[in-house]
């Protein structure tokens, strides 16, 4: 298989030529970097090219480094039926610029565009709809990067009053931290069960 990977992988430095920025096999896949500029005409080739035949999109995902000036990675995954082949193609992009949608080649682009911008914010160029896909669409920021916070920003709950569902500031409730256990926050005011055994074992090891 690996064979088979290299092989093309060789065949795609030679097609792209330098757009084609890295290459690697690693564990049954072939990996490829471009830069999104030619996103484009890599993921067509890779369509229509008759020594590969990558038909069918599987997913594309987004990666947060946010200590990278282009924080995000966009890795789009594709599997050759004909040929038993996958491929993962990574490009690079921020959270201002835009990279070219897939849904003309890949109709089934459209949601997995939708679920990148939800969770990360990557845009895309040319969706047809791009909204949000899993989160409410008066939700603030993007869950999955990096440097959100892990509680968000507002809380959502129904009021009995007003009869809908209303949002707010979260607010970390505190009068309901009660613990009996040992724990970060507070230490146990009694023995743990056992602990006497320990002490009885102490005092016949100091014995004479």
């Amino acid at each position: 298989m690996d064979e088979a990977l290299n092989k093309l992988a060789a065949y795609l430095g030679y097609r792209l030529g330098t757009k084609l920025l890295a290459s690697e096999v690693a564990r049954g896949e072939l990996t490829i970097e471009v830069a999104r500029d030619h996103i484009p005409e890599t993921i067509q080739l890779l369509r229509d090219d008759p020594l590969c035949r990558f038909g069918c999109l599987i997913d594309i995902c987004g990666v947060d480094y946010p200590e990278r000036e282009e924080r995000f990675d966009i890795v789009y995954h594709l599997l050759s039926p004909w040929l038993n082949h996958r491929i993962r193609v990574r490009t690079r992009t921020d959270a201002a610029t835009p990279v070219a949608s897939m849904v003309g080649l890949f109709p089934a682009a459209d949601w997995f565009e939708r679920e990148a911008y939800d969770l990360y914010g990557i845009l895309f160029e040319g969706h047809p709809d791009l909204r949000r896909l899993l989160t409410d669409y008066g939700f603030q920021g993007h869950p999955l990067r990096k440097d959100f916070p892990l509680t968000g920003f507002v809380e959502l709950r129904y009021d009995d009053e007003l009869k809908r569902v209303v949002y707010e500031p979260v607010k970390l409730m505190q009068e309901y931290r009660s613990f009996d256990f040992l724990s970060p926050w507070e230490g146990m005011d009694t023995a743990i069960p056992g602990d006497e055994k320990a002490g009885e074992a102490r005092d016949r090891d100091a014995e004479p």
